[in-house]
Order: structure tokens, then C-alpha cells, then sequence
């Protein structure tokens, strides 16, 4: 997503545009403009003192829009995190990782699965933005428990099989471009395989010949940046709760596939759509090879395999809310 700054004036940004445009491409701007004074006073007033500007600095050194917003934006952005409680810190951070915002860039599509219905679409704003989603409801599924404002426990809940269904649709979503892909795709396997006969399934998704040859096989998990028992790392960190699940699958996971010859590799990703540094080294490998296959760019591929995994997880965790209240 793109943000610009915004002056109260309306003539004072439509002017500064103008007048970056100008210095742009002939250095000539009229330092009397009260427009640009205007536009430069309340950019400096978001802005460090080392990051001020002045009239003479953009005659002399020619600065962007985009620039100057994304300095503006950051510094917006760490003044409202500095500001939050824990769990809303932990939320900026994963609303703020690389293709977190894919679902909000898409162009609606029903065709392709690329839309929300609109109460799921409002629902799902809301909870992105942090407002309150549980109208003081008890869950509907475990009146035990009270929904909270963030919806952690919605988007968490062991009853109603909102979980279930959320993991299989990643799953599927992601094994619909692997065959797109062109790659051997198995769909939940390792059931029964393992000397101590044990049920566990460590591939969601088996890929065969992937990694230089061998067997890969990976296991999607779906975490809460929320959960209270990692919410001080969540809020200071960024990825923190991703890295200890992938690590807490490689040592559930690592000993079986090894076994079998399988290449374990976690699939990690936060209920906002934050993803695991395993997860995005695996998804742009996918990305590439849908390029080659499908004649794409890799910007384009990458875009539509992130997109679709994006609104697949928004979509369904707005059905586990609007399920519960």
C-alpha cells in the first residue's frame, strides 16, 4: 500500500507535489510560495531535526514525494507503536511485514476466489485496524471463554474447527500452484510410515525431486502473534513467534523426514499474514517456477501466489469471528 503525506491544506499538497515536480526537472521554484512554506513547516514537524527541510535544500537537492512520505510515514508509524500496549505492538508488526497487505491490493474477483463477501470484508478491516470485534460476546462455540477485543481467541479456538478448515485452505490454495508450478504434489502423507508406527503426519504437502532431487516435506502452521505466553517477544520482535515455530517443527519433524529422506521445511505464517523466513524462501522458489512455467515475471507470480494465500487466511479468519460473536 502506498500513503502519502497529507496537509490540512488541500493547496498546500496539491502545491508541494507541483513544486517537487518542478525542482525535479528545472531546479526553478519561487521560495516566496506560502503554499511550499505551509507544506515544508508540517513536514518538518513530523520529522527529526536532522531530516528537516527548507526551501534552499529542495532547490539544491532535489527530494521526492515518495521520499518524503515514507520518512513521514515511519516516523507516524514508530510514534504510534511506541504508544501501544503489547498486543497491539505485536499486531503493527505483523500488519506491517512484507505481503501481509497482499489481501488489500487485490482486485476483486470472484471468478478466481479473489474476494470477501461484504460483511466478511468489514469484519476483517476492522480486526486488521485493531477495533474492537467481540461486541462483549461470549464464544459461541465455548461459552467458557470471552471474546476479545483483538481476536485472538477466535482466530485460535480448538472448538468449532475454524482452525482446521483455515489450514486446509492454505494448503490447497498453495498445492493449486504448485500444480501450477508443475511440480509432483502428495497431499497430507507420513501416516504410518515411521518405525514406531506413529500417525503423525509431518508433510501437509509432499514434493517430490524439489529440493536438488530429494523429497520436501512441508508442514503449514497458522500462529498467534496474540498468544499471551509470547506476547513480550511478539511486541518487541518481529518474527520472533514465527522463528520458534519453525524451530519447534524442525525438532518434531527433522528425526521423521530424515528418516524417510524427506527435506522437513516448516511453513510458518501469523494470522495477519506474516510470513516465516522459511515460508517466504519457500514461496518465492514457487513464485520462480510458476514464472518460468507460465511465462509470467517473477513480480507477477509472486504477486498472485501471495495474493491468493493472503485472502484465503483473511476470508477465513473473518468467518471464525463473525461465527463466534
Amino acid at each position: 500500500m502506498t500513503a502519502y503525506i497529507t496537509f490540512s491544506d488541500k493547496g498546500c499538497t496539491e502545491n508541494f507535489n507541483q513544486i517537487i515536480h518542478d525542482v525535479c526537472s528545472s531546479g526553478v521554484v519561487d521560495s516566496e510560495d506560502i503554499h511550499l512554506t505551509n507544506a515544508i513547516d508540517h513536514f518538518n514537524s513530523h520529522v527529526s531535526p536532522i531530516e528537516k527541510l527548507s526551501v534552499n535544500s529542495i532547490i539544491s537537492s532535489p527530494v521526492s514525494q515518495k521520499l518524503l512520505s515514507s520518512k513521514v510515514n515511519d516516523l507516524c508509524f514508530q510514534d504510534l507503536f511506541d504508544r501501544s500496549s503489547p498486543a497491539n505492538k505485536a499486531r503493527l508488526l505483523s500488519v506491517s511485514a512484507p505481503h501481509a497487505t497482499s489481501w488489500l491490493s487485490v482486485i476483486p474477483s470472484t471468478s478466481q476466489g479473489l474476494h470477501l463477501h461484504p460483511i466478511e470484508f468489514r469484519v476483517a478491516v476492522k480486526w486488521w485496524l485493531g477495533l474492537d470485534t467481540s461486541q462483549g460476546s461470549q464464544c459461541a462455540f465455548c461459552p467458557a471463554h470471552s471474546l476479545d477485543p483483538l481476536g485472538h481467541h477466535a482466530l485460535t479456538c480448538k472448538c468449532g474447527g475454524d482452525a482446521v478448515l483455515r489450514h486446509n485452505a492454505l494448503r490447497d490454495t498453495l498445492v493449486h500452484f504448485l500444480h501450477r508450478a508443475h511440480a509432483s504434489v502428495q497431499v497430507e502423507v507420513g501416516a504410518g510410515l515411521f518405525p514406531d508406527h506413529s500417525q503423525s503426519r509431518p508433510a501437509d504437502i509432499l514434493l517430490q525431486n524439489w529440493n536438488l532431487g530429494r523429497p520436501v516435506a512441508l508442514d503449514i502452521s497458522v500462529v498467534s502473534p496474540l498468544n499471551p505466553s509470547t506476547l513480550a517477544e511478539a511486541g518487541a520482535t518481529f518474527g520472533a513467534v514465527l522463528e520458534a515455530t519453525e524451530s519447534r517443527k524442525h525438532q518434531a519433524n527433522d528425526e521423521k523426514c530424515s528418516a524417510l529422506g524427506w527435506v522437513s521445511t516448516p511453513l510458518a505464517v501469523d494470522s495477519y499474514g506474516a510470513w516465516g523466513k522459511e515460508a517466504t524462501l519457500f514461496l518465492a522458489q514457487v513464485a520462480a517456477r510458476l514464472a518460468i512455467h507460465k511465462s509470467l515475471p517473477k513480480s507477477q507470480a509472486s504477486f498472485d501466489l501471495f495474493s491468493n494465500l493472503s485472502i484465503c487466511l483473511i476470508r477465513a479468519n473473518a468467518r471464525a469471528i463473525l461465527r463466534r460473536v
